[in-house]
C-alpha cells in the first residue's frame, strides 16, 4: 500500500512545480512587467513632502488673496478657452486699473502657483497680460514664468526622479544623452530648448535637476529663452478679438522665427564642433 501514497506525493510535488514556474512566467511576462512598472514611484514620505510644499504655497496665495480689494469672486476663475479669456478680461479690467499694486500681486502669485505644480492655463495667463498692461506684459509674463519654472526645478530637485523616470523613461535618457554630449556649451543648447518646442517646458523643468543641469544654467536659459515665445504671446494678447483658438498662436510662421533663433543660440557650439573636425 505503500506505492500509491508515494505517487500521490510525486504528483503533488510535480503540481507545485508547475505552479510554481507557471507564476515565474507570468512574472516574466510583458503583463506582468507591465504591472510592476505601473506601480506609482513616489514613496509615502516623497508624497508628504510634495503635499507639504502644496500646503505652504496655498497658504501663501490664500493669504495673498485675503489681503486683496473686495470684488465678485464668482466672476473670477482660471480660462480654459479663448472665450473664457474674453470673458475675465472684461470683468477684471476694471479692478486691474483701480487696483493695479494688489492685482500684479495677486496676478504673479497665481501665476507661479501654477507653473510651479504643473497645473495648465498659464499660456491663458500670458494672454491675459498681454490683453491688460499690452507690451509692458512682456516683463510680467518672463518674470512669473521664470520664478514659476525655478520653483518647479527645485521641487523636482526634491521628489520628482522617480516620477519623471516612470512618466517618460526613454525621453528622459534621451535627454541625459544629449546634456553629456553637450556640457562644454551646456547654456547654448538649453536655451536652444528653451526657444524652440523641441522638447516640452513641463519636461525641462522636471527633467533639469535630474540629469544634473546647473542652476545657474537654468536660469539663464529659463529666463532668456522664454522671451521670443513670451513676446508672440503678448503680442497675441493685444489682439484678442481676433484671435480663435491657442493653436493660432504658433502657425508655420512663427515656429519658422523660433528654430531660427535657436539655431543662432546654438551656433557656436556647431562652430566649434567643426573647429575640432578640421
Amino acid at each position: 500500500m505503500a506505492a500509491p501514497r508515494n505517487v500521490s506525493r510525486d504528483e503533488e510535488s510535480a503540481a507545485a512545480v508547475l505552479l510554481s514556474n507557471g507564476a515565474k512566467e507570468d512574472d516574466d511576462s510583458p503583463s506582468g512587467k507591465r504591472l510592476k512598472s505601473e506601480r506609482f514611484p513616489v514613496s509615502r514620505w516623497e508624497l508628504a513632502a510634495f503635499f507639504g510644499v502644496f500646503l505652504i504655497f496655498s497658504t501663501g496665495l490664500f493669504c495673498i488673496y485675503l489681503t486683496m480689494p473686495a470684488t465678485e469672486y464668482g466672476k473670477l476663475k482660471i480660462p480654459r478657452s479663448i472665450s473664457d479669456l474674453r470673458l475675465l478680461k472684461e470683468n477684471i479690467a476694471t479692478y486691474a486699473n483701480d487696483y493695479p499694486t494688489q492685482f500684479i500681486l495677486g496676478y504673479c502669485s497665481t501665476y507661479i502657483f501654477m507653473q510651479t505644480f504643473m497645473i495648465p492655463g498659464t499660456i491663458f495667463m500670458s494672454l491675459l497680460a498681454g490683453a491688460l498692461f499690452g507690451v509692458k506684459g512682456l516683463f510680467l509674463v518672463v518674470f512669473n514664468a521664470t520664478a514659476g519654472a525655478c520653483s518647479c526645478f527645485f521641487l523636482s530637485k526634491l521628489i520628482g526622479r522617480p516620477l519623471v523616470s516612470w512618466l517618460w523613461p526613454d525621453k528622459l535618457r534621451f535627454f541625459q544623452a544629449e546634456i553629456a554630449k553637450r556640457r562644454d556649451k551646456l547654456l547654448n543648447y538649453m536655451l536652444f530648448l528653451r526657444i524652440t518646442p523641441t522638447l516640452p517646458n513641463l519636461f525641462i523643468n522636471l527633467a533639469s535637476p535630474i540629469v544634473d543641469i546647473p542652476f545657474h544654467v537654468f536660469f539663464l536659459a529659463t529666463f532668456i529663452g522664454l522671451i521670443p515665445a513670451s513676446y508672440i504671446t503678448v503680442k497675441a494678447g493685444l489682439a484678442l478679438g481676433d484671435l480663435r483658438s491657442v493653436k493660432d498662436l504658433y502657425d508655420f510662421k512663427t515656429l519658422s522665427v523660433l528654430f531660427l533663433i535657436g539655431m543662432v543660440s546654438i551656433f557656436p557650439t556647431l562652430l566649434k564642433k567643426k573647429k575640432i573636425y578640421e
